[in-house]
């Protein structure tokens, strides 16, 4: 198996691992947002 077809066989797998990482904590991001308006808006 050559580099490249190693890479391209784990693209999908990358992928779905920065999804499961990246998609709570933009969640939680989001979450610190809207409660830091909360906070300074009184």
């Amino acid at each position: 198996m050559t580099e490249q077809t190693e890479t391209a066989s784990r693209t999908p797998l990358m992928i779905l691992a920065w999804l499961w990482v990246g998609l709570p904590f933009a969640y939680g991001v989001y979450e610190l947002l809207l409660k830091l308006s909360q906070l300074f808006s009184g």
